[in-house]
């Protein structure tokens, strides 16, 4: 409609400088040093949503990090859509390979470059623009709801109980995010599924302390080797997953599904030079889409012990860690897959050493029907802004509260993200593209103008 974009041209540059002041904010959940941000930051929130024309915007503490709940209700008898974000952000680690400080945001080429600029902050604070653009234009077609948490960063520990007690202040009719990405902004996409996640921490133990290497080296076991050896088991020489059945409960693509996963486009080539290797790696039989979407996944997210500072040390460590994690694919389960790892590891113990191993966390995946009301209304809204109609893909990452969601509420979700896989998420220079962030602002009305519509 001319009105919105008459209206979002003239707000352009608040719109911006408003969420490059929410960026400033340090809100890293994983961090108890960042415990005083996190509520700043749910403050500015709340101030935004009633800024942008909520009717009422509440901070509701947890065991955690705080909730924040907005509202802007027209009509009980029209539909309601529920947008749920999160405002904390992943830790900046390693600090050395940022270009410029991860909370004082830089625009380069075009481009935001901050923790959280895709993932989530640029994301959610389109809604917030959305709605505002809604209200001030006397243009909302439908009751609009918001819940921001604290916590997604960190597996969500108290979204359930709240979700939970505030099924009645909560209860819509579906629910809208945008924590996901696109093909490109050349080839919009939707994605329609996102996969589970596990989530462990191992920890070997070899000797009572640390120990000189050559007086005991060859001796005694190296918990460093032997967490390595550990590792390297996970995988076979067709970088199949090995631990014993991790695969039961995976629902194959179909052969059809997969022949649409080819039609996306994909370049090879510059997909490797972006990320500077010179091989792809992966599942054998399967293509970088598919292992990326519909194969589940083991990763090693981190690994340390033995000395690791400035210059030499000739230590053998008592203690060596990991942090590992699996991406799960429909009918797996994060609590049976979270099992068979920790099993595993404690089974496979070399001699020498003990082994112990423990979640952190987990989430479900996900599936959106392209056939639903929902994803109609996104896919139309998209077309609407980009002129060509999205193609719908499975996004690798997790977003551990939809199935939680869909259990507790029983409505259904859909994805509107508009970052980019090269946005570098969770590592340095994050980046989320002005354009896309004012595309987002531009599309989101649409779907709820095209929601309201179809369920009259």
């Amino acid at each position: 409609m001319q009105v919105w974009k008459d209206y979002q041209l003239k707000n352009k540059e608040r719109f911006l400088n408003e969420l490059l002041d929410l960026l400033r904010i340090a809100s890293i959940s994983a961090r108890s040093e960042h415990k005083t941000d996190m509520h700043t930051c749910a403050k500015s929130v709340q101030q935004h949503l009633l800024n942008a024309g909520a009717s009422k915007a509440e901070i509701f503490e947890t065991e955690g990090h705080p909730i924040v709940y907005g509202e802007k209700i027209i009509d009980v008898n029209k539909p309601t859509v529920l947008v749920y974000g999160h405002y904390d952000v992943q830790p900046v680690e390693p600090i050395e390979l940022w270009h410029s400080g991860p909370f004082e945001p830089v625009i380069k080429d075009g481009k935001i470059y901050a923790r959280g600029s895709a993932d989530d902050k640029g994301q959610f604070f389109m809604h917030i623009k959305a709605l505002e653009t809604l209200v001030q234009t006397n243009t909302i077609p439908c009751n609009i709801k918001f819940i921001i948490e604290g916590e997604e960063e960190i597996g969500s520990p108290n979204l359930a109980k709240f979700v939970k007690e505030k099924k009645d202040l909560l209860k819509s009719d579906v629910i809208l995010i945008s924590d996901t990405s696109m093909l490109s902004m050349e080839n919009p996409s939707i994605d329609v599924g996102v996969r589970g996640l596990s989530y462990i921490e191992v920890e070997v133990t070899g000797p009572n302390r640390d120990l000189h290497s050559g007086v005991y080296g060859g001796a005694v076991a190296n918990p460093i080797t032997m967490l390595a050896k550990m590792i390297a088991s996970c995988h076979d020489e067709n970088n199949h997953i090995t631990i014993p059945g991790f695969y039961d409960d995976v629902v194959e693509s179909s052969n059809e599904e997969r022949k649409k996963m080819a039609e996306a486009p994909f370049n090879e080539e510059e997909y490797k030079n972006d990320l500077g290797i010179k091989k792809l790696w992966g599942e054998k039989n399967f293509t970088t889409n598919e292992r990326t979407g519909i194969r589940p996944t083991l990763e090693l997210n981190g690994i340390w012990g033995g000395y690791t500072g400035e210059g030499s040390k000739t230590v053998l460590p008592s203690k060596a860690f990991a942090k590992i994690s699996a991406r799960l694919v429909p009918n797996q389960s994060s609590k049976k897959i979270t099992e068979k790892l920790i099993n595993y590891f404690q089974s496979i113990a070399p001699a020498g050493v003990t082994v112990k191993a423990s979640e952190h966390h987990g989430g479900e995946p996900y599936m959106t029907p392209i056939d639903s009301n929902e994803y109609k209304a996104a896919s139309k809204a998209i077309a609407a802004t980009f002129g060509k109609d999205p193609i719908p893909v499975r996004g690798g990452g997790s977003i551990p509260i939809c199935a939680l969601f869909e259990k507790e509420l029983n409505i259904k979700i859909v994805f509107m993200g508009f970052g980019l896989d090269s946005d570098n998420l969770h590592s340095p220079n994050e980046k989320y593209d002005v354009f896309n962030f004012y595309k987002g602002i531009e599309t989101i009305p649409y779907f709820h103008q095209f929601y309201a519509q179809m369920k009259q």
